[in-house]
């Protein structure tokens, strides 16, 4: 889940006012994103995606898993303990 303090617009803006740090994304992203704010799983993110964009299986959960580790690292998410 992405933290709650985490500002974002539907351009794909990412602001992170605990570290003042800020990231562009692109629209897909973005999305991500917001079906992360608005509660939805990795697994429904990625049903999502599939459903609406013309792509493969393997692409959507290699593409959604690695925007996800770049949550992680950018400390962007709640990690559970």
């Amino acid at each position: 889940m992405i933290k709650k303090n985490i500002a974002t617009n539907e351009l794909g803006f990412v602001f992170n006012p605990a570290t003042g740090d800020s990231y562009s994304t692109n629209p897909i992203a973005a999305e991500i994103i917001k079906l992360l704010k608005d509660g939805h799983s990795i697994s429904e993110i990625k049903k999502n995606l599939l459903d609406k964009y013309d792509t493969e299986k393997v692409t959507i959960e290699k593409d959604v898993d690695e925007f996800m580790n770049t949550l992680k690292e950018n400390n962007l998410l709640i990690v559970n303990s």
